[in-house]
């Protein structure tokens, strides 16, 4: 293991290589949860971060946490939960205007919104206890790959002077469409590269202090835009402090956009005399994860490997995990001495499909349906639906109906039945893709079989949905 003075020591003098054991790029949750595990464990790891010391930590976010009541050991939930400004969010609210109506949608588990500046510093801080180098202000501008493209390292460019980084894996925590991918060489790896901008979200938010109390402190409100293609939040961190923003597919006009969160701001009374604090926008997958996130040398994690659900944007808890899981895979790796083998990172991918890719998977089948359908029909249907059942779907992957409820529901949703049906078939493949995703292969000799049973799966998806290809 190289020193951890040969890690933290001045890495502006140019030419000087960094060695590690680990580069971790990007100080967000799933790198930092990835150094945290790295450093525990006795392993040197440096965290490759662009923004400042002061900086570092401030992300584009909803703030909404589904899964908050567990996180990695590596930094413990009770060092980042200050962070958890509300704990008492305990379903969604879709605002439909076409239909005149609220829907309340109860979200098993536990909830929280945070302050997520406060949380990335806090996640910071506990990477760093646990033995985690920082770089700050430091730029990637290279991937270093040896003769067989094995990934060895970074070239960087820090405080305005280059640097290169020594490494045995570097994983890549650089967020959607990471610039490590475009860098990086992939013929001879599985290393997922069927990426567009199609497959991403646009998000903006703005925090917003309200001088009133919000009536909806318990519950995180979901509008529709015009278009099947965004939507609009209102998160309360606090009772007066409210995370309103919208989200986008990649090929919708931004701007436009944006004008319809600021006149649905300018309707909505509890932000009459409000103050806004904070405006920030970022990129965020809304696909299913990535099919493998490994090549020999290189691990990508959070939001640079798809760890996103594609239906509600939340990624939080799914970094974290991701980074555990890298950091975990790493340290065999590494103990094995076969850091050039994409065999030896394998079991990364099984973990995270495990967990949460397949059921991520499973979602975005819905998320094709949603994209693909007239956004009128979609909530006049949401209004007559089940709402505890839609609830499991949106967080399983799949749901049931008993015949009282269908008989119900049907009456209900009368002039939504086409929809209706369309959605029923839906389900059953979403059903089907989960199951495909229970059966992920154990290594990559049994990758490309799989994937080309998964792919005739979704051509009948699109089929259904009327969709064009997303992948």
């Amino acid at each position: 293991m190289a020193t951890q003075d040969a890690v933290a020591g001045d890495a502006a003098v140019t030419g000087r290589p960094n060695a590690a054991d680990v580069a971790v790029v990007g100080a967000g949750t799933a790198g930092c949860y990835a150094a945290a595990t790295i450093a525990r464990a006795g392993y040197d790891v440096v965290v490759v971060e662009r923004k400042s010391e002061s900086e570092a930590g401030h992300i584009a976010c909803g703030d909404a946490l589904k899964g908050a009541a567990n996180f990695p050991d590596a930094i413990p939930k009770s060092q980042i939960e200050p962070a958890f400004t509300n704990t008492l969010v305990d379903h969604g609210r879709f605002e439909i205007p076409q239909e005149n109506v609220s829907v309340d949608i109860p979200v098993p588990g536990e909830l929280a919104v945070v302050d997520r500046w406060e949380y990335g510093r806090l996640l910071i801080e506990g990477a760093k206890k646990a033995g985690a180098a920082f770089h700050y202000d430091t730029v990637v501008k290279d991937v270093r790959q040896d003769e067989d493209g094995t990934v060895v390292g970074l070239t960087a460019v820090r405080k305005g002077d280059p640097v290169q980084y020594d490494a045995d894996i570097v994983i890549d925590g650089a967020g959607s469409l990471s610039l490590l991918q475009d860098k990086t060489d992939f013929s001879n790896a599985t290393f997922d590269t069927n990426v567009s901008y199609s497959q991403f979200c646009s998000a903006y938010r703005e925090i917003i202090e309200t001088p009133e109390p919000v009536e909806y402190e318990d519950a995180l409100v979901f509008k529709p835009t015009k278009r099947a293609a965004g939507y609009l939040w209102y998160f309360p961190r606090t009772a007066t402090e409210i995370n309103a923003g919208l989200g986008f597919q990649m090929n919708e006009e931004p701007m436009e956009l944006v004008e319809d969160l600021k006149r649905d701001l300018a309707t909505r009374s509890e932000f009459e005399g409000a103050t806004v604090t904070d405006k920030l926008g970022a990129a965020l997958p809304t696909r299913r994860p990535y099919d493998s996130a490994v090549a020999p040398g290189f691990i990508a994690v959070g939001d640079a490997a798809g760890h996103v659900n594609p239906t509600t944007g939340g990624g939080i808890a799914g970094a974290a995990y991701a980074g555990k899981y890298a950091g975990e895979q790493a340290i065999s790796a590494i103990e094995d001495g076969r850091t050039d083998e994409e065999a030896a990172l394998w079991e990364y991918n099984e973990r995270v499909m495990d967990h949460y890719g397949g059921r991520y998977a499973a979602l975005d089948v819905y998320n094709i349906f949603a994209t693909a359908s007239d956004v009128d029909d979609l909530m006049g249907l949401l209004a007559a639906l089940p709402m505890g059942k839609l609830s499991e779907a949106l967080y399983s992957g799949s749901a049931s109906l008993g015949m009282s409820l269908k008989l119900r529901t049907a009456i209900k949703s009368f002039g939504h039945w086409g929809t209706i049906y369309d959605l029923y078939k839906t389900k059953n493949l979403a059903d089907e893709l989960l199951d495909q995703y229970g059966d992920y292969p154990s290594d990559p000799d049994g990758f490309e079989h799989w994937r080309a049973d998964r792919d005739e799966l979704m051509d009948r998806v699109y089929a259904v949905a009327g969709a064009d290809p997303k992948y």
